[in-house]
């Protein structure tokens, strides 16, 4: 079988990244008419440095809004808009959905794709792939596109100025990278583009582990200050690049399927995808038995950045026996991830194991709370 290593054609981080969009664009041979995707905050904080920036790169564009779920309905009403106005690239503001609506779009169009991230939420900005859900929230499955975006552009100036809460929950997305790429490889696996990993991506994996742990911290609390610090910016570098490359060149397991799962209930719905993730990659631990020090590493960095640990902390506060089925049942759907695993997987262990890691949550928690 052979490796396979993809990657964005190009990759540009930096304050005030957004002043080189246009001649990024250029520089790559994209030129207008472009559709700019974005979200409601994008639009409003980026608006003036879009008229700037592509008045000297000479490419004409248009803004349409983002109407808050990547579904299906989303996607055909982003590819009228950009029929309409005639578009010759597209280009994603915004989180993860946003991004994931535009690559969509894009793909459907043969156009090409810039992503340009405004949090550093999730890992999907490199990817070349969409989650598609449905218009309540609900993960409906995944669509892969031919190739990975031209250009992604990140400016860690906009990202300073995000809710923390996106940030940690990048990390959170980005915590599973690691391990879920050595699950793959380990095993042997397929990536998501169909090939085995190469060593570079599995180290590109590790270093986004390492990274998270040694910078996250003082990243959120650049993030809580709203500066931008060398911390941030090599935490954005884990979250949305080496986190990007990691999971799409190595490969995905347990804990993002545990993820789809857990999109099924809907108190989950008010909590963010790397939240979900964060207490996915727990239960791959605990179903994987790994050892008590891994799992201690894991918690104690996810109680120093405030990710969860516990179902509670996702909105779980119950769980009736036939929804933890449900989340189950979902997990270990045909062509998920979790079939990555060394071994066979039933929605049974699935089960046992969300409760085995609510209650390691829960007790560690307690040991540390003051008496």
């Amino acid at each position: 079988m052979l490796s396979v290593f993809c990657s964005p054609s190009r990759y540009t981080q930096g304050k005030n990244a957004t002043a080189a969009l246009g001649a990024e664009m250029t520089g790559l041979g994209l030129s207008g008419p472009a559709l700019i995707v974005g979200s409601r905050s994008p639009i409003r904080l980026l608006s003036e440095t879009w008229k700037s920036t592509f008045a000297e790169a000479g490419i004409a564009y248009a803004v349409h809004e983002f109407g808050g779920e990547c579904s299906l309905a989303e996607i055909e009403r982003i590819k009228q808009a950009a029929q309409q106005h005639k578009s010759q690239v597209i280009i994603g503001a915004g989180g993860g959905k946003v991004l994931d609506a535009a690559r969509a779009v894009a793909a459907d169009l043969n156009l090409p794709c810039v992503n340009c991230p405004t949090v550093a939420s999730s890992d999907s900005p490199c990817s070349a792939l969409s989650v598609i859900y449905s218009d309540d929230g609900v993960v409906q499955g995944s669509r892969f596109h031919r190739k990975n975006a031209e250009l992604v552009l990140v400016d860690t100036q906009i990202i300073a100025q995000s809710p923390p809460r996106l940030l940690v929950a990048g990390m959170g997305d980005a915590l599973a990278t690691w391990f879920e790429a050595k699950t793959c490889v380990d095993g042997g696996v397929k990536n998501l583009r169909g090939g085995l990993s190469t060593q570079s991506a599995l180290a590109l994996a590790k270093l986004c582990y390492r990274t998270l742990l040694a910078d996250g911290a003082d990243a959120l609390r650049s993030v809580q200050t709203q500066v931008v610090t060398p911390a941030l910016e090599r935490l954005v570098e884990a979250n949305t690049l080496l986190s990007g490359i990691g999971f799409e060149s190595s490969g995905l397991a347990a804990a993002q399927a545990i993820h789809n799962g857990l999109t099924t209930a809907k108190a989950t719905h008010d909590y963010l995808h790397g939240e979900k993730v964060a207490f996915g990659l727990l239960t791959q631990l605990v179903l994987e038995g790994q050892p008590r020090s891994v799992l201690h590493r894991v918690l104690s960095f996810a109680t120093e950045v405030g990710l969860p640990i516990t179902l509670a902390d996702i909105g779980l506060t119950e769980l009736p026996k036939e929804v933890l089925s449900k989340i189950a049942v979902r997990a270990t759907a045909e062509n998920d991830t979790i079939h990555n695993e060394p071994f066979e997987v039933r929605p049974d262990m699935v089960a046992d194991a969300i409760m085995a890691a609510d209650a390691m949550g829960r007790a560690w928690r307690k040991d540390r709370s003051p008496q």
